[in-house]
């Protein structure tokens, strides 16, 4: 007996341009913030001066950071999630993408907002591993696919 291969549907589809459009508006946002503060429009460094907010600010940045990117990258071998993308496919990849997404776009948009508020490299630094990250999990139709199959 052969296996059959998956076909995809439209909400196969659905779900591909979901993720893609969570991707791409991230990366937007992002390059948005950094259009609208190098161009002086909205002011930067203005929390520079609060040394105990950025030292605290630093160091859960760098803890997210360090954490979301191997737990997002890794999030589909899980094996039961593994079981429920096999299984519930459609569904379940559009639920796990997201957060997969999530886990590496959030922190690299607060990561590039706090580099402009404090002027820190270090969010500069953290907000550009995450942006390379990111396009290990880009959501193309053939990735969508072989993440659903068993």
């Amino acid at each position: 007996m052969k296996n059959e291969e998956f076909k995809p549907n439209n909400d196969m589809e659905k779900v591909q341009k979901t993720l893609m459009v969570l991707f791409c508006t991230s990366i937007a946002l992002c390059l948005l913030m950094v259009l609208l503060f190098e161009t002086n429009i909205l002011p930067t460094g203005i929390w520079a001066e609060k040394s105990s907010w950025e030292y605290m600010s630093l160091g859960i940045m760098e803890l997210v950071t360090l954490v979301s990117i191997p737990l997002a990258l890794r999030l589909f071998k899980f094996k039961k999630i593994h079981t429920k993308l096999v299984y519930e496919k459609e569904e379940a990849l559009k639920t796990w993408g997201m957060m997969r997404m999530r886990m590496l776009c959030l922190p690299m948009e607060v990561n590039t907002l706090l580099y402009y508020l404090f002027m820190h490299v270090a969010f500069g630094y953290l907000a550009i591993i995450l942006f390379l990250c990111l396009f290990f999990i880009v959501p193309t139709k053939d990735r969508c696919l072989s993440e659903i199959e068993g």
